[in-house]
């Protein structure tokens, strides 16, 4: 069920008139369980089954580290927990992937079918709920939360409906203490709600189905187009991208708050970044903090020498790339932003020698520029992102900076810079929060009058064909 869709709408409503009708905080967190599971199960059945499973065995492990007064002990059962989690990961997300990978050099060699290629149904969000049980084992295990003793409000956390596919990363220390909160009906929370659910709702059908009627035609066959149309379809797989998941993210924290559930945010105007720094701390803010947190510091983040910074971040961001999907152009794509991250640190100390230099770059013409260059390489990025391969990718790289005239196919650019300009509007709104003070003022009927509007509007610009959410892949 898409949030998009009229079965998730139908869905929802049933959810949410059961949900405030019963006054008894621990049917509600049966009912949201049961929801969240038939939710999931109409994807595939027995993979909600996998999902109970492993829920249930981080539960056991979370009791026994915090009762276990051993430290050698408490180690061996996180390592149970690490290994089941990442192994599950691993199996269905990125086995065939190493598989074929063994393969491909061994073909060149002469060997045929060494491995058996492996036919494995990838559950939908693995990657987000996989680490969201392992930043509570890891929490539990570092004593910095205790366990969850109730075993439904630990499944709850893991398996809420509106974040279990795509996200956010939800952190068990701010969720788990919401669902032992007995929720109270408060009008301007479910107003919140909506506002978020309908943002969300216009980004998704009407900005990033709209977008990717460029972008998908381009990827597909770039060599049919000119140099001007695949300029236009990588620009639209930048927008595509961020409205598609940013629209998810407002839909999910929508209905959590709806629910009377707070979901941490994940955008903050990313695309207005000085620097690619800047970038991953407004970007899936909620992956960046996880990598942050669980991999980069341990790894021993920026202590010990530059060398060693380098290389933690090089492995974070490969690593981060490759958690997006089971593909080389996912590795090279973390890998080019880890590398990026390098070179901007490099770049703050190499500044720091010349005062003037600082002064000109911290200025307004100085930072647009910083933020213009910022944009072009992450939207150059997103080509590796996009790409089903290096060979499609080289061909868009190709046609980005050798100029090719004309081409085999046309791409209606007025209507995909009517978008782009319209999205780098709202953009700067958002980022002064103009849209907060401005729907603050507006009486309720004008509020609701412009609650129809953005839905119906999203109603009248998607594309006939709507499209899955692009992070529902990961």
């Amino acid at each position: 069920m898409l949030f998009c869709s009229e079965s998730f709408l139908i869905f929802f409503t049933i959810v949410f008139t059961l949900y405030w009708a019963l006054r008894s905080n621990s049917l509600r967190v049966w009912l949201l369980l049961i929801a969240s599971f038939l939710f999931y199960a109409t994807w595939n059945k027995w993979l909600a089954v996998v999902i109970a499973l492993s829920t249930l065995m981080d539960f056991v492990v979370g009791i026994v580290m915090e009762s276990s007064g051993s430290p050698l002990r408490r180690k061996l059962v996180l390592a149970l927990s690490l290994t089941g989690n990442l192994g599950l990961l691993v199996y269905f997300k990125y086995m065939k992937f190493f598989i074929e990978s063994i393969q491909s050099p061994l073909y060149a060699l002469g060997f045929d079918n060494v491995f058996p290629v492996m036919q494995v149904i990838l559950p939908i969000g693995i990657s987000f709920y996989t680490f969201e049980a392992i930043n509570y084992t890891v929490d539990v295990y570092r004593r910095r939360i205790p366990a969850e003793r109730r075993l439904t409000h630990f499944m709850l956390f893991i398996t809420f409906f509106p974040h279990l596919v795509a996200g956010p990363i939800v952190r068990a220390r701010d969720f788990l203490p919401q669902v032992a909160r007995m929720k109270r009906w408060d009008w301007a929370r479910i107003q919140l709600g909506a506002q978020f659910f309908a943002g969300g709702l216009f980004k998704k059908m009407a900005i990033a189905d709209r977008m990717a009627l460029f972008a998908d035609p381009v990827f597909a066959s770039p060599s049919q187009f000119g140099s001007y149309a695949v300029w236009i379809g990588t620009l639209a797989y930048t927008v595509q991208i961020y409205c598609d998941f940013s629209g998810y993210t407002d839909m999910a924290l929508g209905c959590a708050h709806l629910l009377g559930y707070k979901l941490a945010p994940n955008f903050r105007a990313p695309y207005l970044s000085p620097n690619v720094s800047e970038f991953w701390r407004r970007w899936h803010m909620s992956l960046s903090t996880w990598l942050r947190d669980y991999m980069f510091i341990p790894l021993g983040g920026s202590r010990g020498s530059d060398l060693r910074t380098c290389r933690n971040l090089l492995v974070t961001m490969t690593l981060g790339g490759l958690w997006h999907g089971a593909s080389w152009t996912f590795i090279a794509w973390g890998l080019m932003h880890g590398l990026l991250l390098i070179a901007h640190r490099e770049f703050q100390f190499f500044t720091r020698q010349f005062p003037g230099l600082v002064l000109a770059l911290l200025s307004v013409p100085g930072t647009i520029a910083r933020t213009f260059v910022t944009f072009l390489v992450v939207s150059l990025g997103w080509i590796l992102f996009r790409a089903p391969s290096f060979e499609i990718a080289d061909v868009v790289f190709q046609r980005l900076f050798i100029p090719t005239k004309g081409g085999a196919v046309a791409i209606p650019e007025v209507s995909f810079w009517i978008t782009f300009v319209a999205v780098a509007f709202g953009h700067i709104l958002a980022q002064r929060a103009c849209w907060k003070r401005w729907l603050s003022r507006l009486p309720p009927p004008a509020l609701g009058l412009y609650y129809a509007t953005i839905v119906t509007l999203a109603l009248l610009l998607s594309p006939a064909d709507g499209k899955p959410f692009v992070y529902f892949q990961f």
